[in-house]
């Protein structure tokens, strides 16, 4: 009797540990379910705000493209017609050459930052000529403030950059240097870019900077979380340090496991 009320005994124990790890094993594949689904969801969320981004930067470059052609074709060959026009008046009427003669100079140089601003907006100038030299290009055009000094360091790697790795790069790069021109009322902007490893480009202010607690108040914050959002579609990082009457740091900076993986 004794026997067999203990050999109940271990069948119900034997029974209620089978139940019991039938349901610690049921809560682990709940658990792993919602963790994948979660995992999913988290995934299809990034995939739609790249596409998203992306959709954006594509219709800005497509509308930045139109500008830079309308510039080239239509306010480039006005300017060209009006000096004609004044070279003509100076053939026409040689006791007026003194007085033409700036005019024909103001129009020739307003011609040339037409055309330096048309090539920084079009990206086909931009991918058949190479980052480097566009960053270049943009700079002489800064150096004519002469408020400001601009200093710019490249050890150039010779990197080999996707078509839209560029574009971005050089996109920040200007979203980066027209921030610093309008809020920073810096008199020295440094550029270095690094290629040898992971490409880097860092700029850095000597301007009023700024609390970066208080940056989502600033008028400029749109502009560096489009920085942001851009970066992350050629999944770059991109950092910025400011403190106030010091200056500011971007880094912009290619991700260590994206380049290992390519």
């Amino acid at each position: 009797m004794i026997h067999d009320i203990a050999f109940g005994i271990i069948i119900s124990l034997l029974f209620i540990s089978l139940v019991v790890l039938f349901c610690v094993v049921l809560i682990k594949l709940y658990i792993q379910k919602i963790k994948k689904y979660n995992a999913m969801i988290y995934e299809n969320k990034i995939a739609f705000q790249k596409t998203l981004n992306s959709a954006i930067v594509e219709t800005q470059e497509q509308l930045l493209t139109s500008i830079s052609q309308d510039l080239h074709d239509d306010a480039g060959q006005k300017l060209t017609v009006i000096n004609f026009q004044l070279e003509n008046l100076k053939l026409d009427h040689p006791t007026c050459e003194d007085d033409l003669s700036p005019i024909s100079e103001s129009v020739k140089i307003l011609s040339e930052s037409l055309r330096q601003i048309s090539h920084s907006l079009n990206n086909n100038w931009l991918i058949k000529n190479g980052l480097i030299k566009a960053i270049e290009q943009e700079i002489n055009r800064i150096k004519k403030n002469k408020t400001i000094t601009v200093i710019l360091s490249v050890d150039d790697g010779k990197k080999t950059f996707k078509t839209d790795e560029q574009i971005v790069i050089f996109r920040i790069f200007q979203e980066t240097i027209n921030n610093i021109l309008k809020h920073a009322k810096a008199t020295e902007i440094k550029i270095t870019i690094t290629s040898t490893t992971n490409f880097k480009i860092m700029i850095e202010d000597n301007g009023i900077g700024f609390d970066q607690n208080e940056i989502k108040e600033k008028s400029y914050s749109m502009g560096i979380e489009n920085c942001i959002n851009r970066a992350k579609i050629i999944q770059y990082n991109f950092e910025i340090k400011s403190q106030p009457n010091i200056g500011t740091t971007v880094v912009l900076q290619e991700n260590k496991l994206q380049n290992g993986s390519n």
